[in-house]
């Protein structure tokens, strides 16, 4: 059951939010959303399924106005709202003061990280003068592993760990990640070159790289997850959130809202160039009857005309409701399409190779007019090709800046 929220920062964060926009459609969806938060009084803030809806709803009206970080901003205030996100991690991105305070918190734990770390070499070499790196690593692996024997413990009457430490614990291993992630400079000389690098870089550049290392990092998880045989369809929509790059270049974002009438909720709703929609119906990788030879001839098997016929109820209800869903909504359903991905090769029996399959598809796919159903193996080849293709680019805009 989720877990909704609001405060006092939120309601401040949200106004802070509206002064970065100027288009009325907008600035009337944010004033919603301060109605139903209220004035506080009592310190109580509004809060619940409405107010989660209500931040949805700027965060797509951002989106078809292409004011995509404002559209992120209130994707992440959503989150928080719906119980999903703590307040820390929204006011780091978003509140200067709260995010130079977290900053401090993580200098002041590495600082005493590092004292207790020459403390502890200090006692190493006062016992053992002749003592090597290896020693030390040994000593640092002992500290490691003990520390994982440490806990609180229920404690008497059942007391459990309070929300508060749960939010450290999320910190720290926030931490670790990005301690694992830092170069290790081979020289105090390597480690000046670095610096240097960092200073004189493109901020633009850097922002690419990133982007990339981002997209590699998602693409590996949802690689992991279609190779898990159990992963359920909920598994594999958490590795697609908001990597609408995967589906490819013709669409600008994943849209906030994913239900547009009372009958349908739709996995992954994509935005087009031209305003339009685009539904991803997603199904799980292990389907073992994806193709099957029922009398000699290779065809595919029910789950996939049974996505299918799903997918084409979905764009009939949404090609119904198109002017309502205009009118409050701002995105055009007519004539909206769609992509169902579903099953994996690996897993298909009857000694069915994944080109017999590739070409079942091809061939199904043919009468199809507004629907078109690919595997997982085919996504996940799809996006390989796409980022190969982005890391070349941005080699060679490397290499044109240097030569520049």
């Amino acid at each position: 059951m989720a877990k909704f929220r609001s405060s006092f920062s939120l309601k401040i964060m949200v106004e802070e939010a509206q002064k970065l926009t100027e288009h009325a459609g907008v600035h009337e969806r944010i004033d919603a959303v301060l109605r139903i938060m209220g004035d506080g009084f009592g310190g109580t803030y509004g809060k619940g399924r409405p107010l989660v809806n209500a931040l949805e709803d700027v965060a797509q009206a951002c989106l078809l106005h292409e004011e995509f970080p404002l559209a992120q901003r209130f994707q992440r205030f959503a989150g928080y709202a719906g119980g999903k996100l703590f307040l820390d991690t929204v006011e780091h991105y978003y509140d200067a003061k709260a995010r130079q305070r977290g900053e401090e918190f993580m200098r002041r734990m590495a600082a005493m990280g590092s004292d207790r770390a020459v403390s502890a070499l200090e006692a190493l070499c006062a016992e053992n003068p002749d003592a090597s790196v290896t020693d030390a690593l040994a000593l640092f692996r002992g500290i490691a592993r003990s520390t994982n024997h440490l806990s609180i413990g229920d404690g008497e009457g059942g007391i459990q760990l309070p929300t508060k430490y749960l939010k450290r614990l999320q910190q720290f291993g926030h931490m670790e990640l990005i301690l694992r992630d830092l170069p290790r400079p081979a020289s105090a000389e390597t480690a000046r070159m670095m610096n240097e690098f960092l200073e004189d870089a493109d901020a633009g550049m850097l922002a690419q790289l990133l982007e990339l290392r981002a997209r590699r990092a998602g693409l590996a998880s949802l690689r992991a997850a279609v190779d898990r045989p159990d992963s359920s369809e909920t598994v594999i929509h958490a590795c697609l959130k908001n990597q609408e790059w995967i589906f490819g270049g013709a669409f600008i974002s994943e849209l906030a809202r994913r239900q547009y009438t009372p009958d349908t909720i739709l996995d992954i709703p994509l935005l087009r160039g031209d305003g339009s929609l685009h539904v991803v119906e997603l199904k799980r990788a292990n389907i073992e009857k994806l193709a099957i030879r029922p009398s000699g001839q290779l065809m595919l098997g029910a789950p996939v005309h049974h996505a299918v016929s799903q997918t084409q109820n979905y764009l009939r209800i949404l090609d119904e409701g198109r002017e309502t869903i205009l009118a409050r909504y701002g995105v055009d359903t007519r004539r909206a399409s769609a992509t169902v991905v579903i099953g994996h090769p690996q897993y298909v029996s009857e000694g069915v190779t994944p080109k017999e399959v590739a070409d079942t598809l091809r061939t199904y796919n043919t009468h199809l007019a507004r629907i078109e159903v690919i595997t997982y193996e085919t996504l996940l080849e799809s996006a390989e090709r796409m980022l190969a293709l982005s890391s070349a680019e941005h080699v060679s805009g490397q290499a044109e800046g240097h030569t520049a």
